[in-house]
C-alpha cells in the first residue's frame, strides 16, 4: 500500500538532506509539521521535493498536535534518493566521503563573506595543526548572510585562493530561530565533517577580490528585486495602498513592477481553493513563490493579501530572501471597528450573522506582525497621505529613488 506523500518546508527539506547523508543525527526521530489530513492513520510518509521527487520515507513513531489542522510527527528516515540538481551540487558531499578524503582536517563553518582576518586565522590554525582546512559553506535557507547561497560559495572560493590547501564543501544547513541557536547548529553539523571545528569571528573587511564577488551578487537596493507585501484585515485599505504604490512606481519609469492583488490572484492563480486555513496558506505560498521569482530577476512585486498567519508570512519572506530579493512587510493596521464600518462588500455583516465561516477578524484570528517594516493606519487619512509612510521606508532604504533624487540625477 502506497504511503501518502508530503512536501516538507524548505528548512525541513534542508534538514532532511543532512539526515540522509549522515550530517545530522536525530536521536528522537526526524520531526516535521504536516497537515492532519495528510497523515490520517498512516504509519509512513513519503517525503517528496517540490517537483514530486521522492526523497525519503518517514517511518512514523510519534504524533502530536501542533496547532489547528496541523500535526507534528517524527520517526526514522529511510533515504530514497539524493537531490542531484542545483548550483554547486557537486560540492554537497557526505561527511563520510569528506573524512575519507581528508582525514584529520579541521572544519570552518562559513555563513557570511570571509574577511582577511578570517583568512589569517584559518592559515594560522592550519600551520599550527598541519591539517587541511575544510571551508563548509552553509547554503540552507536563511544561512547565507549578506548574499545568496551561490554567491557565498563563489565568495568562499575567491577567499580560498589565499588559504593554502583549503577545500570547499557545500552543506545544506538552514538557519535556526536566532543567531545563538544557528551558531550551535552549524557547529554540530560541522562536527560531522571533522573532529576539529574552527569558528571565525567575521570581523574586518574582505579582500578586494572577495568584495568584488560579493558586490556582483548583491547590487545596490535600487537594482535588486523587491517584494512589498501588504497585510491587514479586509477593508483595511491594503489593496488601495498597493494600487497607489503600483501607480507611483510605474509613473517613475524606474522599475518593472507587477501587482499580485489578493482577489485577482485567487481568480487566476488559486482558483478552486477554499478559505480553510490550509487553503489560505496555500494561496499565500503561491503568491510568495511568484513574487520571489519576480524578485529573483530584478523586478518589483506588490502583494496585498490578508495573510493573517505569521508563519506563512515568514515563509514568504524566506522564499524572497533565498531568491536574493528585498522584502518590505507593510502592516495596514486599520482597527477592526473601522474596517467593519467601511464594509463595502457586506462581508463583516455576513460573518457576524454566521453566513461566512472562518472570516478573519471575526471567527478566525489575525496574527499581527511583530516584524513589519512599516505600520500604517488608514483611518481618517487620504490615500496619498498613508502612502507617504510606505514611500518613506522605500526611499530611505534605497529600494526606490525619490522624485527629487531622480530628477536631480537627470534620470
Amino acid at each position: 500500500m502506497n504511503a501518502p506523500q508530503w512536501t516538507p518546508s524548505a528548512r525541513e527539506l534542508a534538514d532532511l538532506e543532512l539526515v540522509s547523508i549522515g550530517a545530522l543525527r536525530c536521536p528522537d526521530g526526524f520531526e516535521i509539521v504536516v497537515s492532519e489530513t495528510a497523515v490520517g492513520d498512516a504509519t509512513e510518509l513519503e517525503l517528496v521535493d517540490p517537483e514530486g521527487l521522492p526523497l525519503a520515507r518517514l517511518h512514523l513513531d510519534s504524533w502530536r498536535g501542533a496547532e489547528t489542522g496541523r500535526a507534528r510527527v517524527a520517526g526514522r528516515v529511510e533515504p530514497l534518493a539524493r537531490n542531484e540538481f542545483g548550483p554547486f551540487r557537486r560540492l554537497h558531499l557526505p561527511p563520510a566521503e569528506v573524512r575519507d578524503k581528508h582525514p584529520g582536517a579541521f572544519a570552518v563553518p562559513v555563513s557570511r563573506v570571509m574577511t582577511t582576518d578570517d583568512v589569517a586565522a584559518i592559515n594560522r590554525h592550519a600551520e599550527q595543526t598541519g591539517a587541511t582546512p575544510l571551508l563548509l559553506v552553509l547554503t540552507g535557507p536563511g544561512s547565507p548572510r549578506e548574499l545568496s547561497a551561490p554567491g557565498l560559495v563563489n565568495a568562499t572560493m575567491a577567499a580560498r585562493q589565499s588559504i593554502h590547501g583549503a577545500e570547499v564543501v557545500a552543506v545544506s544547513a538552514a538557519a535556526r530561530d536566532d543567531t545563538e541557536a544557528s551558531g550551535a547548529f552549524y557547529t554540530e553539523v560541522a562536527a560531522a565533517y571533522a573532529d576539529d571545528v574552527l569558528t571565525v569571528a567575521g570581523t574586518g573587511e574582505p579582500s578586494e577580490l572577495v568584495a568584488r564577488v560579493r558586490d556582483r551578487d548583491r547590487p545596490p537596493p535600487e537594482r535588486r528585486g523587491l517584494v512589498v507585501f501588504f497585510t491587514g484585515l479586509s477593508g483595511s485599505g491594503k489593496s488601495t495602498l498597493a494600487r497607489a504604490l503600483f501607480d507611483t512606481i510605474v509613473e517613475s519609469g524606474e522599475r518593472t513592477v507587477t501587482s499580485l492583488d489578493g482577489d485577482v490572484v485567487r481568480h487566476h492563480l488559486s482558483k478552486g481553493l477554499g478559505f480553510s486555513r490550509e487553503d489560505r496558506e496555500t494561496n499565500i505560498a503561491r503568491i510568495g513563490w511568484v513574487a520571489a521569482e519576480i524578485g529573483r530577476h530584478g523586478g518589483v512585486a506588490i502583494c496585498s493579501p490578508i495573510a493573517p498567519f505569521d508563519a506563512i508570512r515568514r515563509q514568504v519572506r524566506a522564499m524572497v530572501d533565498e531568491a536574493g530579493g528585498g522584502f518590505v512587510l507593510v502592516h495596514v493596521a486599520t482597527p477592526l471597528e473601522e474596517c467593519e464600518r467601511r464594509d463595502r462588500k457586506g462581508l463583516y455583516a455576513k460573518a457576524r450573522a454566521g453566513l461566512i465561516p472562518d472570516f478573519t477578524g471575526i471567527s478566525s484570528p489575525y496574527e499581527e506582525p511583530t516584524n513589519a517594516s512599516v505600520q500604517v493606519d488608514t483611518t481618517g487619512r487620504t490615500v496619498q497621505d498613508a502612502l507617504e509612510d510606505v514611500l518613506y521606508v522605500l526611499y530611505t532604504n534605497g529600494w526606490l529613488r525619490s522624485p527629487n533624487t531622480l530628477f536631480a540625477s537627470g534620470g
